[in-house]
């Protein structure tokens, strides 16, 4: 790549954009982790993360939601800049940008007190409107980061970086089984599972936008 063409303002926007996506996912881990260890009553191995937004500091996962999912939107859209016309750059960022606005809408619908959490919440509560809502985009969006997992899988085998292949067809069935097994309601190692999940998805969220953050010449 050259200077010139590493210069222009076309290229500083699109890496400015895939910026944002190499640190939504650090960002969200981050604040969600510290709250989890830190929050009375938070049990990692019981307790999704959305729960995190119930209580007094309930708005500290809220705005990590939105955060979070206003970056991802951002990266998605310097995703479609840095990629060549075809399949991937269809489909790839529309999917990521969907798993974008999903997180604004967790954010916004928030998930219903349960489990105990925050302390003083009965085990078993009824789900409300915005409790429904927030499954609902929660559950869209994971499939639709599922599937760009698979897309840029492709993406990449054809341009001949199977490790970014692999790790992306990794990334995807991992989630997949994951987000099976937390949904079948299940807890304990279930849990701390989707958390690696989530942890590992976060990664490759990071680690695609770092590598056209490099190779982005336009």
């Amino acid at each position: 790549m050259s200077t010139t063409a590493a210069c222009t303002p076309a290229t500083r926007v699109t890496r400015s954009l895939l910026g944002y996506g190499v640190i939504a996912g650090p960002i969200y881990v981050v604040v969600s982790l510290v709250q989890a260890l830190t929050r009375e009553g938070f049990d990692l191995s019981r307790h999704a993360w959305s729960l995190l937004a119930n209580g007094e500091l309930g708005w500290i996962q809220i705005a990590n939601f939105v955060v979070a999912g206003l970056m991802t939107v951002a990266g998605a859209v310097g995703l479609r800049r840095a990629l060549s016309p075809g399949k991937a750059r269809t489909w790839a960022p529309a999917l990521l940008g969907a798993y974008g606005v999903s997180l604004i809408g967790a954010g916004v619908f928030r998930a219903d007190p349960a489990q105990g959490f925050p302390v003083g919440t009965p085990e078993t509560t009824t789900v409300s409107w915005h409790g429904a809502l927030h499954f609902a985009v929660g559950g869209l969006g994971f499939a639709c980061l599922i599937a760009a997992c698979f897309v840029l899988a492709g993406r990449f085998s054809r341009t001949g970086r199977r490790d970014l292949a692999w790790f992306s067809r990794i990334t995807g069935v991992a989630f997949l089984a994951g987000f099976v097994g937390i949904a079948s309601g299940s807890h304990g190692p279930t849990t701390l599972a989707f958390v690696a999940a989530v942890l590992l998805v976060w990664a490759w969220v990071s680690t695609v936008s770092v590598h056209f953050y490099r190779t982005t010449n336009s």
